[in-house]
């Protein structure tokens, strides 16, 4: 671990209450950064905060990143707080199941609220301030945005759209000093898989399909997010990172060795 890679930075980390949003807190928070983590639930910040490394700096905010209105007083408090803004990890996500045919509008918008209003919000609150700063966003993808699933329509869809808003903010915001770059998890072991992840069956199709034969942890994503937000990747914008375990490596046949 870069010990002291982000001494002195300012992070929001988004749906930072569990799996892969407090995990990346916990990175940051280890590497020296202030991290503000973001959720609706104070009980789950609060226990990110309690197990955050010693030493380091987690701080708990609650909002809804839905919300415009409280996104925007979010980053506002933060900046006035801390007096900088370095780095926006936008990980808040929700996922429900079903076809066209299945869903109904009000959970569609759910997932779209979340998943693509709550980047879009976020990130245009965070922008002057990046801009001053020379920072960041990193965007938390998903396989499910680069490639379909069955039965999951809304979640491909909102994390499509991640996926090609990233590249349009690196196009206009990597000449302004911000870098723009999304990391695609698959599978991770976190509270939203957790029903994946019982069923025994659809655990054994993942094995098959996942070259190193798991789930990923969410540290494992949350060392990716550091990278990219450090100084190592200063000359990566635009850049889509799938931490997948080798999973979009395939062609999709299966393996017939």
């Amino acid at each position: 671990m870069a010990e002291g890679r982000s001494t002195g930075k300012v992070v929001i980390v988004t749906g930072g209450g569990s799996g892969i949003g407090a995990a990346t807190a916990h990175r940051f928070g280890a590497e020296g950064a202030t991290v503000v983590i973001a959720g609706r639930t104070q009980e789950k910040l609060d226990k990110v905060v309690a197990d955050a490394p010693a030493g380091s700096t987690v701080v708990a905010r609650v909002a809804d990143t839905s919300d415009e209105q409280a996104v925007g007083r979010l980053v506002a408090d933060v900046v006035a707080e801390h007096g900088r803004l370095d780095t926006l990890v936008n990980n808040a996500a929700v996922a429900e199941p079903g076809t066209v045919d299945d869903l109904d509008a009000d959970t569609w918008r759910r997932v779209m609220a979340t998943d693509v209003d709550g980047v879009f919000y976020a990130s245009r609150a965070a922008l002057p301030h990046l801009r001053e700063a020379g920072g960041s966003i990193v965007n938390v993808g998903s396989v499910s945005g680069l490639g379909g699933d069955w039965s999951m329509a809304a979640y491909n869809a909102a994390k499509g759209a991640v996926t090609n808003l990233t590249n349009a903010m690196a196009l206009d915001h990597g000449g302004q000093g911000v870098r723009v770059n999304a990391v695609h998890p698959s599978l991770t072991v976190t509270d939203m898989s957790a029903g994946i992840r019982s069923d025994g069956d659809t655990m054994a199709a993942f094995r098959a399909r996942i070259p190193m034969g798991r789930p990923a942890e969410p540290a494992e994503v949350a060392d990716v997010v550091a990278f990219l937000a450090s100084h190592d990747a200063r000359f990566v914008n635009g850049a889509h990172i799938p931490v997948d375990g080798g999973l979009g490596a395939s062609n999709g046949q299966p393996n017939m060795s």
